[in-house]
């Protein structure tokens, strides 16, 4: 048929596309593995490092004289079509849970090169007798060392976008931190109420939960930085040329703009995934403490008056179909669930790791799927999070004041003035009596009016309660 060519691998025949740029690896692949919906296509970052390992590698080729000038320069300008997209997506269809350690995403993108590069000989695609995939554009590579250099390349440019990402949202919190300040309330442990604190230092202590974790994204990276490129099939450097890494690994930085470096033992980081696995730990500790966060807002912004009522978080959409004038806080519910599945995907990727035998993992393409899987969700839900919530976050300041006021947090510092037993007995006083605590000090008798002003009033004294004492 006019829309198909045939083409043949050690396995038979297969029709293809006519247009299509891929080939018959990444056709039976596609065929093969049509299991989890998610395709390369869908993850481009991977394909343009894809395509920026394949460019290192044609000008490493070149430069040892291994590659005429005429397939190197055609390589090179179809590497960089990939690396801009240039709405070549649709070519990458292969699904990126697949046996073979990569093997399919690696032959995917040589055959998307090599037609690319044949149009531009001005040769019609898939005639591999003037450029040909493996022993051109795969020259003196592997999938072994291709693929898991690239999956490294990918999630250190990614990071940079979750870094962004944890960045404003701090920032976030800052200002709220800044803008409440002033505001009293109860701080509380185990549910109950403990001492007086700010708003402002609430806020404050969640931006710098997320402050700690942008260093350790930065920390996790720098284990990403070393690539086995030039190691071969098992990190032995069969069949690729002396001095092929060393230059190779020069241009992708050049490319990339990441600095990459050669791992010190070949064989050992061509079956090692310990780098992902540190990596992949972060994101769930990002994870998990945005998951303590957003549980946080939740509850402090209860009710609105049945409830903690302390927070106004911004109304996004109504939230009931039968309770008139109900809003939820879905967009904290959101940054929940999407630390569910960080942690779950963190799971999967310590699983795939370990399963790692002799001289190579095969399951790095699960490993990857749920890093990125989980950099991209961390990523676009900490930007609406903040965007849709945090930034429009209010504090009901009279609300707060009210259950200060009501509350027995101030017994703490009353302890250092009037001791624990009878800073005790009044608290239990009021407790029993239902009655505010400063009430109970001021009939006891147990403070002069200007210590009772500065302790149940001035809330920088809180943190020296011994400036209370006469």
């Amino acid at each position: 048929m006019k829309d198909e060519r045939i083409e043949t691998d050690l396995i038979g025949s297969l029709a293809i596309p006519a247009n299509a740029l891929y080939g018959v690896h990444t056709r039976r692949a596609e065929l093969n593995f049509d299991v989890s919906g998610h395709r390369l296509r869908d993850f481009p970052e991977l394909v343009q490092s894809m395509a920026m390992v394949k460019k290192a590698a044609a000008l490493a080729n070149a430069e040892l004289g291994l590659l005429p000038k005429e397939k190197a320069q055609a390589i090179l300008l179809a590497c960089d079509d990939l690396i801009a997209l240039n709405g070549l997506d649709e070519n990458f269809p292969v699904d990126m849970m697949q046996g073979g350690a990569g093997t399919s995403t690696n032959m995917n993108v040589n055959e998307v090169i090599t037609n690319l590069a044949l149009l531009k000989l001005g040769a019609r695609i898939g005639d591999y007798t003037k450029l040909h995939p493996n022993d051109d554009v795969n020259l003196s590579q592997s999938t072994n060392d291709v693929y898991p250099t690239a999956l490294r390349l990918t999630i250190l440019r990614v990071s940079e976008s979750l870094i962004s990402s944890q960045v404003g949202l701090r920032d976030s919190f800052r200002m709220k931190a800044d803008e409440y300040a002033q505001a009293l309330k109860v701080g509380r442990t185990q549910l109950q109420d403990a001492v007086p604190m700010t708003a402002g230092q609430e806020f404050g202590a969640m931006a710098d939960l997320i402050d700690e974790d942008i260093t350790q994204v930065q920390s996790a990276a720098k284990l990403l930085r070393e690539v086995n490129l030039g190691g071969s099939a098992i990190g032995t450097s069969i069949n690729v040329p002396r001095g092929f890494a060393a230059i190779a690994i020069m241009h992708l930085t050049e490319i990339s703009g990441i600095q990459v470096a050669p791992a010190r033992n070949l064989i050992e980081a061509t079956s090692d995934t310990g780098g992902f696995v540190s990596f992949s730990s972060v994101l769930k500790r990002i994870a998990v403490k945005l998951t303590k966060i957003c549980n946080d807002l939740r509850l402090l912004s209860s009710g609105p008056r049945g409830g903690f009522g302390e927070l106004r978080l911004p109304p996004v959409q109504a939230g009931s179909s039968i309770m008139p004038g109900k809003v939820n806080p879905v967009i904290p519910e959101m940054m929940n669930q999407i630390g569910f599945q960080v942690i779950g995907n963190d799971l999967t990727v310590t699983l795939a790791a370990s399963a790692g035998q002799l001289q190579l993992n095969a399951m790095e393409p699960v490993i990857v799927l749920n890093i990125l899987q989980s950099m991209r969700m961390l990523s676009r839900g900490m930007e609406v999070f903040k965007q849709r919530c945090v930034d429009g976050i209010e504090v009901d300041v009279d609300r707060c004041k009210t259950l200060l006021d009501q509350s027995l947090v101030l017994a703490t510092p009353l302890a250092m003035v009037v001791g624990y037993n009878n800073a005790a007995y009044l608290s239990k006083k009021a407790l029993t009596e239902k009655r505010e605590l400063r009430q109970v000090v001021e009939e006891e008798g147990s403070l002069d009016l200007d210590q009772i002003e500065q302790l149940f009033e001035r809330s920088s004294d809180f943190a020296d309660p011994l400036s209370l004492r006469a």
